[in-house]
């Protein structure tokens, strides 16, 4: 289940500041100055000689050329914005990182341990450590049992570290062919010179202070291989802060992180040091983990779901780690959610498609407001297909559909149409026959941006992302199911069978049954 997963450092692992995702507010953000050809602090040089008085400021180049390694210890918290609730404010995770940079080498090991605060009281500790080693091709996690392959956004992160790093930004940037100019930018009340570079193909601003002419911040459009590629071409600001004199180096202890304007990310610096003895250990790799981490799809996952569960005559579910159902309904098929993204909902469509192959795709429905979950909705629009969605959901689901994908097009990029919104606001029957289903808005404290779907002929319950059964036979989060339940008595349902996203069919009074028991368990003796 989503908000099961656990972050692990670098390898990041989802309405106001939701529409800060796609539309920043200005106020406090950099903006572009009224005569755009002023260079603030540099009125008179290029930009070569601009990126000089900025190395210049932090210590000198061949002072920042001469760190080959350093050794963090960090504190950071991250906004859970791919989660859903209630959307912001989010709720927040917690990090305690320890992080070791082989510049010379071109290595990132760190080690951490993160608060979790979604955990289950008494089933998931809320606490977890972590270690793992990555480069610029490759990375692993350790564990008990050796070295298994990283993720690709532990691999993406370690190029950032290794590139754009406070101690590393203005070397790549000196490094360049393109520097250039860009208009002048305010920050924090504060003319700010831009100098702008391409790095791996992506195009990097640098934000230097008028007056100290240091990297207040540094930003780039690019796409992220952790929950953020369902926004395609993302825009990520980093403000530097908080400057310490170490080791004869400027150094900005605090990092704050934006994408597309939302504040994600935060890291305070406890501790550094430069040019420590390492000790090859610490970046070891088993090279072949760390070469199968390279090849993985990240979250592009492909619909290769194989195990398939009849529910009922014409309801198929389609079970893995993401599931679909695909429904047959008299003159037409619904596929029950678009998660992951473009390829995954595509091969679902495919699906339906040599399963039924004379009847049309009536439609989608999507239920919950979760990034993963929705991150299909996409290809679900690119072929025209009407989306069923929550009303509290429809302007994320209407950012995602118009968020740019220039740099990885997908089908509704490069055939851009107009989305056929279905907005599920009360009771909402679709379909007739046996495998009508109708739509219920839960309208619950912690599901409140989720609708369940009812087969009333079959008295079939899908209850979107809320159930899972661990081990023991233990609710995952019992108000999820709590919610549902009196979603269902407040309907007046009958219900034999319930099902979810990561669940497969459970009997319905099995399920009430664990629900009743932790109600009895907050009573008074």
């Amino acid at each position: 289940m989503l908000r099961s997963a656990r972050w692990n450092g670098l390898g990041i692992l989802p309405m106001a500041a939701i529409v800060l995702c796609l539309f920043p507010d200005p106020q406090g953000h950099a903006a572009p100055n009224a005569h755009a050809g002023d260079h603030p602090g540099c009125e008179r040089v290029t930009a070569r000689q601009c990126l000089e008085l900025a190395l210049a400021a932090m210590g000198g180049e061949r002072k920042l050329a001469a760190i080959t390694n350093v050794q963090l210890d960090i504190a950071e918290h991250r906004e859970l914005a791919e989660q859903s609730y209630q959307q912001a404010p989010f709720l927040t995770t917690y990090s305690r990182v320890r992080r070791s940079v082989d510049y010379k080498l071109g290595r990132v090991a760190e080690t951490g341990q993160n608060l979790w605060p979604e955990s289950d009281f008494g089933s998931k500790p809320a606490e977890s450590d972590y270690t793992f080693v990555a480069s610029a091709t490759g990375a692993v996690v350790r564990g008990g049992k050796g070295d298994t392959p990283g993720s690709l956004s532990m691999i993406d992160a370690a190029r950032e570290v290794l590139a754009l790093s406070p101690e590393r930004l203005l070397l790549t940037a000196a490094a360049t062919s393109d520097l250039h100019y860009l208009p002048a930018q305010t920050l924090r009340s504060t003319a700010h010179a831009v100098v702008a570079f391409q790095w791996r193909g992506n195009p990097v601003e640098v934000l230097l202070n008028r007056y100290t002419h240091l990297p207040d911040a540094m930003q780039t459009t690019r796409s992220f291989d952790d929950f953020w590629y369902a926004w395609g071409d993302v825009g990520q600001r980093v403000y530097f802060s908080n400057w310490k004199l170490v080791q004869g180096i400027e150094y900005p202890t605090t990092r704050i992180e934006e994408r597309n304007g939302l504040p994600w990310r935060s890291a305070q610096v406890l501790d550094v040091k430069f040019n420590t003895p390492l000790d090859d250990n610490t970046f070891a790799m088993d090279a072949k983990a760390a070469a199968q981490s390279a090849k993985s799809t990240g979250w592009r996952i492909p619909f290769d779901v194989t195990k398939r569960i009849t529910l009922a005559p014409g309801v198929d579910l389609f079970q893995g780690p993401w599931s679909v159902t695909i429904i047959r309904q008299d003159g037409g098929v619904l596929i029950l959610e678009a998660p992951i993204g473009p390829a995954f909902t595509q091969g679902a469509l495919d699906k339906a498609r040599a399963l039924y192959p004379s009847l049309p795709i009536k439609g989608v429905l999507t239920t919950s407001d979760s990034w993963p979950h929705i991150a299909g909705v996409r290809e679900a629009v690119a072929a025209k297909l009407p989306v069923y969605a929550l009303d509290l959901n429809l302007p994320i689901l209407q950012r995602m559909v118009a968020a740019p994908h220039t740099l990885h097009p997908d089908g509704l990029q490069e055939h851009p149409q107009s989305p056929i919104w279905n907005s599920v606001s009360e009771q909402r029957q679709v379909g007739v026959g046996e495998n009508r289903v109708v739509l219920y808005p839960l309208r619950g404290e912690s599901t409140g941006r989720q609708y369940m779907v009812y087969f009333p002929g079959r008295r079939l319950l899908y209850a979107s992302d809320t159930l899972v059964l661990e081990s023991g036979n233990k609710l995952y989060d019992p108000e999820l199911m709590h919610e549902v339940v009196q979603a269902v008595q407040r309907n007046r349902l009958k219900v034999d069978t319930v099902y979810a996203m990561h669940q497969g069919p459970v009997p319905w009074n099995e399920v009430t049954s664990l629900v009743s028991a932790t109600l009895r368990d907050a009573s008074p003796d």
